[in-house]
């Protein structure tokens, strides 16, 4: 039906045509309702411009609502593509876990077989001595039964010949007559060897191969140039690529910076960034809630020093560094900045903390965060430090020139502690003061 044959509705009051609009009632009048004291003071509009005037007005709103249609069909597809890359790093996360696995699988396996080879050795070695026992025992029975025989048949002999033969078999008798063999010492398997302690042993051979990296980097944070290493302790800027990442709220979008997995609130902490492959890098702290998007991160809540970047921010250190050293005292409010190579301090910040922090690292080229590497202490050294945390109850020995960890003890103090030292005599030892500049 032509919907110009449609009958226009009429006032519901007077039966006349809706001719106006009334702007306070927002609705259709007639020209006898204009007059009427229910409409006095009300302002009108003819229904052609009131009609023009809201369809700009809905327009408007369609076109807000078709913009927010746009942007929900953008944010559905980020969603998807959040939802595959959720599955990519779980396969991938996966894959790496495997393969560590796989790593100490065989690390027990090659100990596994090194052990039981060693055992065989034994039993060879073993077996080879007692067999030769074996031979020598067999020629002393041997012997044995033929001095026996010879006596049996002097026995039977006449007398004379009895006599001239006696000295001659009583010699041969002596002879045969030494000492039995004995079984060896030593001869059974060393079983404790073998089985004695075997998972601690074998434990501590794995420290050789397992390291500890103080600070894990959060892939989740990372700028989307930054390519992290599958153990997540180095990071590199691709330069000229982006992976396809999603733009999570705690992504990086402007500076080519990622943080630490793991925030800090109290106690003291230390790690080692290797930054002699990068012309230009910036490490530190920040807070959590410190904005990542744009180019407001640098602006407030950043304790850091940085060499060679175009934008700088914290402490600027002038010499080319091999590494830089980070000691975080969260209840002190302090972070130091030192050259562990050289034992060279750079600088710290005082401030007080109010919120969680974290490691921060920003660069073009290649960082790494130096492990910690367990092992026994038979090492001759130049130099021990001594980190002391009596608030979490650990005392930790490394060695400063190699960044080598040493030892940590873990304890409850219920009582004040002091340091000591000890040598033995013709033994010098010296408290090296930190560089005050």
């Amino acid at each position: 039906m032509d919907s110009r044959s449609v009958e226009e509705p009429s006032c519901s009051v007077h039966r006349e045509k809706l001719k106006l609009f009334c702007l306070e009632d927002k609705q259709p009048v007639c020209l006898v309702c204009r007059d009427s004291q229910k409409h006095d003071n009300h302002t009108f509009r003819p229904i052609s411009e009131a009609v023009s005037s809201y369809k700009e007005e809905l327009k408007t709103t369609l076109k807000s609502l078709q913009i927010k249609i746009t942007q929900g069909v953008k944010m559905r597809e980020e969603f998807e593509k959040t939802v595959q890359h959720i599955k990519s790093q779980a396969d991938h996360t996966e894959h790496q876990i495997k393969q560590q696995f796989e790593k100490l699988h065989q690390f027990l396996r090659d100990e596994e077989e090194a052990t039981i080879t060693a055992l065989r050795e034994e039993e060879e070695q073993k077996k080879q001595m007692m067999e030769e026992k074996l031979e020598e025992i067999n020629r002393h029975i041997s012997a044995l039964s033929h001095s026996i025989k010879d006596m049996e048949e002097m026995m039977k002999a006449s007398d004379v010949c009895f006599l001239k033969e006696f000295p001659v078999s009583m010699e041969r008798v002596q002879i045969s007559s030494q000492p039995d063999p004995q079984t060896p010492s030593g001869a059974l398997i060393d079983v404790p060897r073998y089985l004695g302690n075997l998972p601690f042993r074998v434990w501590k051979k794995m420290q050789d191969i397992v390291q500890n990296t103080p600070v894990i980097l959060d892939p989740n944070t990372a700028n989307p140039r930054l390519v992290l290493s599958d153990d997540l302790t180095s990071v590199k800027d691709s330069l000229l690529n982006s992976q396809p990442l999603p733009d999570n709220p705690e992504r990086f979008d402007y500076y080519s910076c990622v943080l630490g997995s793991e925030g800090f609130n109290s106690g003291t902490y230390c790690w080692d960034v290797e930054v002699n492959e990068s012309l230009c890098w910036s490490v530190g702290v920040t807070t959590a809630s410190n904005q990542r998007k744009g180019r407001d991160f640098f602006n407030t809540d950043v304790w850091s020093v940085w060499y060679g970047l175009c934008e700088p921010s914290g402490f600027p250190v002038e010499q080319d560094l091999e590494r830089v050293r980070v000691n975080l005292d969260c209840d002190r409010g302090t972070v130091s900045f030192s050259d562990p190579v050289t034992n060279t301090h750079l600088h710290t910040f005082t401030t007080t903390f109010t919120d969680t922090v974290l490691p921060f690292f920003c660069s073009i080229y290649h960082l790494r965060i130096l492990p910690y590497s367990y092992g026994t202490f038979e090492q001759d050294l130049e130099r021990v430090r001594v980190d002391l945390d009596c608030d979490r109850g650990t005392v930790s020995f490394s060695d400063p020139v190699t960044n080598t960890h040493l030892h940590t003890f873990t304890t409850t103090f219920t009582d004040t502690v002091l340091q000591f030292f000890w040598c033995e005599w013709f033994a010098h030892l010296s408290i090296l003061p930190f560089d005050s500049q």
